[in-house]
């Protein structure tokens, strides 16, 4: 499939289009939790002392746009000690839509942006469709460490007939179980990881424990519908919505994208699925007080669940049945207006190392996307006494190994949201759910006809 849309034209969608997905970290950002966000702050990170750069070298100075919590500023005063010729200039915000259009905005008037963009992975796919506008790392030297990084991960960010990589891979957020030991211990089923984990390993499994969960508690056992259906749509092999051959729609021939809405209807149907809306003050109370079962979220999830304080040590994390899949995370690119690309790439190369993920997920708990760091000892020995004394990197890692590549395309989000509004309908107003899946296939077509 070609990806050719202007960039003038995506500049218009992006500024009508506001993203749900996060970007990885604790869960702290305000994009992660509807919190307010601050506004971008610029300094000056040198990181020592740069009145006596090496002979033989220029002096440098990147721009480095970055996003949400990271120990990245820091990282780069580590730098420059190295390379003291080397100097960065950061912008920070957690206000993601603002972040992406800036760069928009900048890359279509062809001056203001960046040496270094940190770009997060729900708006990847308005810029791959602009490589012109980008340094293709392959080009630096990326081939070299491709296969450090995750498969699916690294994939996120080449273009499909695998020529062009965009940017290299910093954090993920592989998905998994959240789950009140107290309410699983009540239904009678087993409360350590492992036990859970075995108890709903299949889809079939999962909706009869779910049932059962309910007839025992009188709780739901799982939140609400979106996040169920996103646990079985992240499972879709190689494509979700539209194809990778030529980017048409196929998610109402798409298997799995029928098994997550049937499945979801399934739960509605049998009183097991709550009817809480995500980010709202009531599911926020509801993750608090124990009001049902299970959660399936991403690693960042874990700060939401970590401010009801009233939970702590009732939770510990599972993993999904029949596989996982990844919601959020970043990538960092460089805009082809950077005078400096060999050291850019050089930098960003290193600051997204094995050393420094491990560094980075310590310090700002962003999970790393080289498997390689999950074998390290300082990676798995923190016991979290919140998750009750479990190593929860541990569960991470094991879902990050689970996940395979899948096709999003730029039209995911608002398809998405037509599914996801069906099944709302069939939980709040009764609706038929076959005519609600005809609705929701119908405008989507009517999308990808108008686009």
């Amino acid at each position: 499939m070609k990806r050719s849309k202007p960039l003038a034209i995506l500049l218009i969608a992006a500024l009508m289009i506001l993203s749900l997905a996060a970007c990885g970290g604790n869960g702290n950002n305000a994009s992660n939790n509807g919190g307010n966000t601050p506004a971008p702050s610029t300094n000056e990170s040198t990181g020592g002392d740069t009145s006596e750069p090496a002979e033989s070298a220029e002096p440098v100075v990147l721009s480095f746009w970055s996003l949400g919590t990271t120990n990245y500023e820091e990282l780069a005063k580590e730098y420059t000690k190295e390379h003291p010729n080397v100097t960065f200039k950061f912008q920070n915000t957690s206000d993601q839509t603002a972040h992406h259009n800036n760069l928009t905005t900048a890359l279509s008037a062809g001056s203001g942006a960046p040496d270094i963009f940190m770009l997060e992975i729900a708006f990847i796919e308005r810029f791959i469709n602009n490589q012109d506008k980008f340094y293709n790392l392959y080009d630096l030297g990326a081939k070299d460490i491709e296969s450090n990084y995750l498969d699916w991960k690294w994939k996120q960010a080449t273009s499909l007939d695998g020529s062009f990589q965009l940017g290299l891979p910093t954090d993920i957020g592989p998905t998994v179980v959240y789950y009140r030991t107290d309410l699983i211990e009540q239904a009678g089923l087993p409360t350590d990881p492992d036990g859970f984990s075995a108890a709903i390993d299949t889809w079939d499994k999962f909706a009869t424990v779910a049932k059962d969960f309910k007839a025992k508690t009188g709780k739901p056992f799982t939140d609400l519908t979106d996040l169920l259906y996103n646990g079985l749509r992240d499972q879709s092999p190689d494509q979700i919505y539209f194809s990778t051959e030529d980017g048409s729609f196929i998610g109402d021939t798409n298997p799995q994208v029928k098994k997550a809405y049937d499945f979801t209807v399934k739960g509605i149907q049998e009183g097991w699925v709550g009817n809480w809306t995500l980010w709202s003050p009531e599911w926020q109370k509801a993750i608090n007080d124990g009001d049902f079962g299970v959660l399936l979220g991403p690693a960042w999830m874990a700060g939401t669940i970590r401010n009801g304080t009233d939970g702590s040590g009732k939770w510990q994390i599972a993993q999904l049945p029949e596989g996982a899949g990844n919601w959020g995370g970043s990538f960092l690119t460089l805009p082809k207006e950077g005078k400096h690309p060999k050291e850019a790439y050089e930098f960003i190369s290193w600051l997204v190392s094995k050393e420094n993920q491990l560094k980075s997920f310590k310090a700002s708990g962003l999970f790393p996307s080289i498997p390689a760091v999950y074998t390290e000892p300082a990676f798995s020995e923190d016991k979290d006494d919140f998750f009750g004394g479990q190593v929860i990197s541990e569960a991470y890692a094991k879902s990050a190994e689970r996940v395979k590549p899948v096709y999003y395309g730029p039209l995911h989000d608002q398809t998405d949201a037509f599914f996801k509004n069906a099944l709302k309908n069939v939980l709040e107003k009764k609706a038929d759910p076959e005519k609600e899946w005809e609705s929701a296939v119908k405008q989507a077509k009517t999308l990808v006809d108008r686009s």
